[in-house]
């Protein structure tokens, strides 16, 4: 074996048959070493311990072949071929390089033995340790100068040792990409190595959990560096073609972007996960130690959120340093702020931040390090901890230290600093070289000093090597140092100077560096293995999000080739499917910029153009199939999308690429699963799964440029058309919104308000104009019948948004409220339609409606016949579901609308009379509305006589409610509705007069008694005749009502005696009329009926009159009425008859009055006189009878 060694090794002196005999040996016996060392374990591995390794070979080897130490040895030589050496002569001088040959050979048996042996190497200490040190010490060196051949062997060999053996070489791996893959592929000298490190982390992204491995144990590590961050952003850059055409990096780095993205989105959107999502955000509720480390196993769902927290603490260290380096006092105190230290502070967390956060200022660190304050001193100590010195040489070990921070200059500062180095360098040596941490501290002294002499340009003369070797005599506790090491020491110095000011960190992986690792990799928890977790997927795609949507777009923009279109297409639907858990925004981002490909919002594109564009270029036709195909499969996640959605969609309608029968608005919807209350159940149900995403890929087969060739007429290029936008399914994205959340249906609804308002949109003529938004309320009214279960919910947001529209600058309410006026009837009816418990949407639906008819008042006319038709549908199909005092108010006010027009009166007639007839849904809280919307139909002109009578009759019989209401005390069916509702939509003389009121009933009899009132002055003598007798049978019904003579009198003044005078002023103007005898002759018909009317309710409430007070000026009130009517003249008519029935009433009450002993002479009371001299006034015939002498 030594011989092939040594053939192999001199293989530029050898022949090359002996060159390919020698290795073909190495390469069997590789085969026959690391086949057989899985074995080991079972067979010898009874001496394999680390201190049996070190000499002989390991048990069993004669009786059972090779052992380890064979294995060991053979590795040795493998990683020593790394280096082998030819020489090349150029320009007649000659140069070493390394030999690229050997070093392929060398990787090729490497990995064949990495790929034998498998995971069993790290149960043999030494050939791991090999491998994690000599190995890949020597891969991350060669890697970052070697050509692109031996380049991507090297990453073929990494990613070996990753897969059998990343549990043993997490710093390994970082420093492997952070020196080489990611600083080749970012800065690389040429195109060719840039790809070849491109595909190595390509590689790597293949593996099945590499990104979610390394997202846990770097990016989420504040003392690592964002390694999938870092890949993924690189990713990102490279896919960006910057002169307008596309590299085969660019490709090629767009698939490794792809191959991440589909990774994320297959295992956070796994078809049968179970696994819970948690809160899209994390918090630090208090201080935990960011340094500190969990073991998977112990809890997975501990550590999961300890991952989170991790990466959480990271970003805000991040933003520490950012405070740190403007202002340190400020930086410290927002560490407290965010719970990253502890509070009194502790000095390892300050140590930590100050070791391992990126970017601080260096020198603030060394004045902090160098600071007396024993917390500070404490802080120098934890800090100095943190560096692992073992192996290192003094001078290596220094200049790692003072890499980390600015040493300061005053004396005392640099001393404290260096007494903590020496202390901890000193502890960390395993040879007896040192007497005492003092002599180290004294020759770090004397190496800085040697700096200074031999770099500083003002020395003139330099400190020679004799010299400095005599200044350091006797100080090893009064011995001297080994001249050797002392003179290794000032060829360092003297060749490499200290960089005492260094503000930056090499890119380079130094030999310190390199043991600093390897130090670390000994006293820090291994690399952690784990698969994908649905909530740390998440946090993986937040932090690459900006970056990979810009990409998309990038790529897709210059891409020409359809495959690669595709690929994009699919890629597009990864991230939506990442996106929908949590990331709306990022989302919302990716619409917006993928809304530009489809050439819709392109405000200068005729008609004619869009055609030719979607029927001749695939590029668009993909970006609107893909654009509603994430709107119809990811709307539960859409927020500010929605305006560039709905934009591209009324420019389809405006194109006339939008026919009715693309979008079925009369389709059922979908049935909500979500609760009555309309909140949202915390599940994940309604996701997008995998399977969903293989099948919705196949759609986009159809957008072949082959299967849109056929033809090229405007024809066909139609039907193309057509054919593309039906595979949009667009009415799906509507009529299925039933369960999206809350903010993306407000989000929805508040871009087709604006967009139906005209913000953002120039119409050409007033038909676009009115097509355009009769298509936006359309779309409202499905997105809100899908949604009705959770009205209450998501329209109060609504009605604030038609609010803002109002506020428009430019806003014109034609035809805007029209059409809203009719969306919102159909979402009425739909509400109405079944009863709900909640009693908040009737009122957001109808302040909505009655916004839009205030807003223009011509369309209650313009809508006459839908509002009669919806309303009367509530009020004879649903109106036990109208609970509200406002709902009652607005439909009852709609109502009225009816009796406007000829054609819808007998429909709101019927509603109102059906209302009345069954009377259970009639309590005191809509009484009042009801008997003001009946007395509009009296105002009505050639209306059916009969069908106001028989209102009449129905209004007079509703007395008997009232009655009913006072004898329950209140307990009709309108008692439910709570006083704050009622308080909150009545007006002020409604709410002083409210159902909690005593005389409440007693008010709605007397709105009734003026309704008749009147009621009785209408034009139609038959009306008015029956409204005076349905007064007179409402009084007698009303008995109950009328026992307190404060209520009589009340009535008698606000409805009997106003009746009388109105009707006695209406008959006067009529005889003061040319032509209007007949007027004036009936107008003292109804008279007539009005004083018989006042005498028979004066005869039947005479007691409780009487008990009044105010009886006698009630009884001259009655007098004066009568004289007033006796005295009538009609001038040019000639007398009136009234004086013909007055005396009879006149008689028919004092007769009572005398028989009750109501009126009769009295020295204490005037009454007789009066009245005695009141009737010789009105009717002198009278007097004797009633009052003889």
């Amino acid at each position: 074996m030594q011989k092939q060694q040594e053939v192999v090794q001199q293989s530029a002196s050898r022949g090359d048959l002996l060159q390919r005999s020698a290795r073909y040996t190495m390469h069997e016996l590789i085969q026959a070493v690391f086949a057989r060392l899985p074995e080991i374990e079972a067979k010898d591995r009874e001496g394999d311990s680390e201190s049996d390794m070190e000499d002989g070979d390991e048990g069993g080897g004669l009786e059972w072949g090779y052992g380890v130490r064979c294995a060991i040895d053979i590795f040795h030589f493998l990683c020593s071929l790394l280096n082998v050496v030819s020489v090349v002569e150029a320009d007649g001088s000659a140069s070493h390089t390394a030999d690229e040959d050997v070093q392929i050979f060398a990787l090729v048996l490497i990995n064949s033995a990495i790929e034998l042996s498998g995971d069993e190497i790290g149960k043999h200490p030494k050939l791991l340790r090999m491998i994690q040190d000599d190995l890949l010490h020597h891969l991350i060196y060669y890697g970052t100068w070697s050509s692109s051949f031996v380049l991507s062997m090297i990453c073929s060999t990494v990613l070996n040792a990753y897969h059998f053996l990343r549990r043993f070489i997490r710093f390994q791996l970082e420093a492997f990409f952070g020196y080489v893959l990611i600083r080749i592929a970012t800065f690389g000298s040429t195109i060719p190595l840039q790809e070849v490190a491109v595909e190595g982390i390509i590689n790597f992204c293949r593996q099945p959990t590499f990104i979610m491995e390394v997202y846990a144990n770097y990016d989420c590590d504040p003392c690592s560096r964002n390694v999938f961050e870092e890949v993924g952003r690189l990713l990102c850059k490279h896919s960006f073609a910057l002169n307008g055409h596309l590299t085969s990096l660019h490709i090629q780095a767009f698939e490794g972007l792809l191959i991440m993205i589909h990774n994320i989105a297959d295992n956070i959107d796994k078809d049968g996960s179970t696994g819970p999502l948690g809160p899209h955000t994390i918090q630090l509720p208090e201080y935990r130690p960011f340094w500190e480390e969990m073991d998977r196993e112990e809890d997975l769902e501990a550590w999961v959120e300890h991952v989170r927290m991790r990466r959480l603490q990271k970003k805000k260290l991040l933003i520490a340093a950012n405070h740190f380096n403007r202002d340190n006092k400020k930086g410290l105190e927002y560490l407290k702020h965010a719970k990253l230290i502890s509070d009194p502070p502790d000095p390892k967390a300050y140590a930590y931040f100050f070791r391992y956060t990126p970017g601080l200022d260096k020198k603030t660190i060394g004045e902090y390090l160098g600071d007396p304050d024993p917390f500070y001193l404490q802080v120098l100590k934890e800090f100095t901890e943190t560096f692992h010195f073992q192996g290192m040489v003094l001078d290596t070990a220094l200049r790692f230290y003072l890499e980390s921070f600015w040493l300061p200059g005053e004396s005392q500062k640099i001393q404290r600093v260096l007494e903590a180095f020496s202390e901890r360098f000193f502890d960390h040596q395993s040879s007896d070289l040192f007497a005492s941490k003092d002599t180290v501290l004294i020759l770090c002294y004397s190496l800085i000093m040697l700096n200074t002499d031999q770099h500083n340009p003002q020395v003139k003369k330099k400190m020679t090597e004799e010299e400095f070797i005599r200044n350091n005599r006797a100080i090893n506790a009064g011995q001297d140092l080994p001249r050797e090491y002392l003179s290794e020491l000032f060829q360092s110095i003297s060749t490499c100077a200290f960089s005492l000011s260094q503000t930056t960190v090499s890119l380079d992986m130094s030999p310190s560096r390199w043991i600093q690792l390897i130090n670390r990799s000994k006293a820090e928890p291994p690399f952690t293995q784990c698969d994908f977790d649905r909530r740390i997927c998440r946090d993986m795609f937040a932090c690459i999000a900006g970056p990979s949507v810009a990409a998309f777009s990038s790529f897709f923009e210059h891409a020409d080739e359809e495959e690669l279109l595709h690929e994009c297409i699919e890629g597009l639907f990864s991230v939506a499917r990442i996106c929908q858990y949590g990331l709306e925004d990022t989302l919302d981002e990716l619409i917006t910029s993928f809304c530009k490909f489809t050439t819709l919002l392109n405000p200068y594109a005729s008609i004619e153009e869009t055609m030719f564009t979607f029927s001749h270029d695939l590029k668009p036709r993909m970006a609107t199939v893909a654009i509603f195909t994430i709107a119809n499969y990811f709307r539960d996640s859409i927020q500010g999308g929605w305006k560039n959605i709905v934009d591209c969609l009324l420019k389809l309608k405006r194109l006339k690429l939008l026919p009715q029968s693309v979008i079925d608005f009369e389709a059922s919807v979908d049935v909500p699963t979500t609760p009555e209350s309309g909140v949202m159940s915390p599940t994940d149900d309604h996701k997008f799964g995998s399977q969903r995403f293989a099948n919705m890929i196949t759609r986009f087969s159809l957008l072949s440029s082959e299967s849109m060739d056929d033809g090229l007429t405007l024809g066909s290029e139609f039907e193309q058309n057509i054919k593309m936008i039906k595979m949009c399914k667009i009415g799906s994205i509507f009529s299925n919104s039933s369960n999206i959340p809350k903010e993306c249906l407000q989000s929805l609804g508040r871009s087709l308000i604006f967009a139906a308002a005209g913000k953002g949109h120039k119409f050409s003529t007033p038909v676009e104009e009115e097509e355009t938004v009769e298509f936006c309320w359309d779309l409202i009214t499905t997105i809100s019948l899908a949604n009705v279960h959770r009205f209450q919910i998501f329209w109060p947001n609504f009605h604030e948004y038609l609010l803002a529209v109002a506020q428009f600058p430019m806003f014109s309410p034609i035809p805007f409220t029209e059409k809203a006026t009719l969306a919102l009837l159909k979402v009425c009816l739909r509400l109405f339609s079944a009863p709900r418990d909640d009693k908040l949407a009737e009122e957001h639906i109808f302040k909505s409606i009655t916004l839009m008819w205030k807003l223009d008042k011509e369309i209650l006319d313009t809508c006459h016949e839908i509002i009669s038709q919806s309303i009367s549908k509530i009020l004879i199909e649903y109106p036990a579901n109208v609970q509200t005092p406002f709902g009652w108010k607005s439909v009852l006010n709609l109502l009225s609308v009816a009796w406007r027009h000829p054609e819808t009166y007998e429909m709101g007639i019927e509603a109102l009379i059906a209302l009345f007839s069954d009377g259970t849904y009639i309590s005191r809280t809509n009484y009042a509305y009801c008997i003001d919307c009946a007395f509009g139909c009296f105002l009505a002109k050639n209306s059916p006589v009969d069908k106001k009578k028989k209102i009449l009759d129905l209004l007079a019989e509703s007395v008997n409610l009232l009655t009913q209401w006072h004898r329950n005390q209140y307990s009709d069916p309108g008692s439910n509705v709570s006083a704050a509702s009622y308080t909150s939509n009545s007006s002020m003389e409604d709410n002083l007069r409210g159902p909690a009121s005593a005389n409440y009933n007693m008010n709605l009899f007397v709105k009734l008694g003026e309704v008749f009132r009147r009621t009785s002055l209408s034009r139609q003598e038959e009306i008015r005749n029956h409204a005076v007798h349905s007064l007179h049978k409402s009084f007698n019904l009303a008995e109950e009502l009328l026992y307190i003579s404060s209520n009589c009198i009340n009535y008698f003044n606000l409805v009997i005696f106003a009746m009388v005078d109105e009707l006695h002023e209406k008959m006067l103007e009529y005889s003061r009329r040319e032509n209007a005898e007949r007027e004036t002759r009936s107008m003292e018909g109804t008279l007539k009926l009005a004083m018989e009317l006042l005498s028979d309710m004066y005869l039947q409430s005479l007691r409780q009159i009487t008990e009044s007070p105010g009886f006698r000026t009630f009884w001259l009130g009655v007098l004066r009425r009568m004289d007033t009517c006796m005295k009538a003249d009609f001038g040019q008519y000639g007398p009136s008859t009234l004086s013909e029935i007055i005396p009879d009433l006149l008689r028919n009450i004092i007769t009572q009055m005398k028989d009750e002993g109501i009126l009769e002479p009295r020295e204490e009371d005037d009454m007789w006189e009066i009245t005695y001299i009141q009737i010789q006034w009105i009717c002198p015939l009278l007097k004797d009878e009633l009052f003889p002498l």
